[in-house]
């Protein structure tokens, strides 16, 4: 019986192909992959190729739901245990946040018995301004923002600029429409700060690294590893009390401060209105009566002083 040559063998090992139809695959798949460039490639096949797309891709998408699924449901069960255990934690912290709420409205209520007794006005919390903030890379300073509000929405210079967290800075420049802002972190940064636990006073010096430090620090400085850092006001200018962060030891033996304003992007802030502490001025009847006291006597030209204590007799002497 006369053999057939055909594409494939039959034999122990199962079907092969033939040399001949491997490199002629071979031969193929090289022409494919050389020819299948975007500059060569036609508008007629790269529109079917993205109507091909366009239909599989839904249909693909469809078919890999059970699959993910399928593939979620270990890491869903394995998270349960870790949800519960956070469920409980968030709920002991939402309790101690109501503790903390409670406290901050009774201090409040004193607050102001304190100031109608004392007739002081101060800046109220619902006068913060809100901006959204961009990058400034051409601006005069290293860190520093820029934001969509300024003079027309009530901003002026010197004003402290917060987030959700703490101070990010303050305002240096302001225009109609917008405002700059220069953060803590610049070089030309300068606030005086304290330390909350023991009122310990520091300068805050930015140098353009993520932790500013705490220069100009006492010899024994009560500073301690984790010390909360405020603006302490001294210098008239910021509020005392704004929260700015954490006492850090760097390895050299100085202080450095984590900021709290790094917990979030900075890219929405309040602008906080400040009434600056002005120094006294002199009233009118205060240097009239300055004067007054620094102009000389009647004594002067020699002229007789008429005293309580003596009175004129009738026949011309004294008594």
């Amino acid at each position: 019986m006369a053999s057939r040559r055909s594409g494939r063998h039959e034999g122990e090992g199962g079907v092969r192909f033939s040399r001949t139809l491997f490199i002629a695959l071979l031969v193929l798949s090289g022409a494919l992959i050389a020819f299948d460039r975007p500059e060569t490639r036609s508008a007629g096949f790269a529109s079917f190729r993205a109507g091909f797309t366009d239909i599989a891709a839904p249909v693909l998408e469809l078919a890999a739901q059970p699959v993910r699924g399928l593939k979620g449901i270990g890491p869903y069960f394995r998270r349960q245990g870790g949800l519960a255990a956070e469920n409980a934690e968030l709920r002991q912290q939402l309790i101690e946040a109501r503790y903390w709420e409670d406290l901050a409205y009774r201090q409040r209520d004193r607050i102001e018995v304190y100031e109608a007794a004392l007739d002081i006005n101060t800046p109220a919390t619902q006068e913060r301004i809100g901006a959204w903030t961009v990058a400034d890379p051409e601006g005069p300073f290293v860190r520093a923002r820029l934001i969509g509000r300024g003079r027309d929405a009530g901003i002026d210079d010197g004003y402290p600029v917060i987030n959700l967290y703490g101070l990010v800075g303050r305002v240096f420049e302001s225009g109609r429409r917008s405002a700059r802002i220069l953060l803590l972190t610049d070089l030309n940064s300068r606030i005086p700060v304290m330390a909350d636990r023991s009122n310990a006073r520091a300068i805050l010096i930015g140098d353009n690294t993520s932790f500013p430090r705490l220069d100009y620090v006492g010899r024994d400085a009560d500073i301690q590893p984790g010390d909360r850092i405020v603006s302490s006001g001294d210098d008239g200018i910021l509020p005392r009390g704004l929260p700015v962060g954490e006492a850090v030891e760097a390895r050299d033996g100085s202080w450095r401060v984590r900021l709290y304003s790094d917990q979030a992007p900075v890219d929405f802030v309040w602008v906080w209105p400040y009434q600056r502490i002005e120094a006294p001025v002199d009233e009118p009847e205060a240097a009239a009566l300055e004067a007054a006291m620094d102009a000389p006597g009647p004594e002067a030209d020699g002229a007789p002083v008429a005293t309580p204590d003596s009175e004129a007799l009738p026949d011309g002497g004294e008594q």
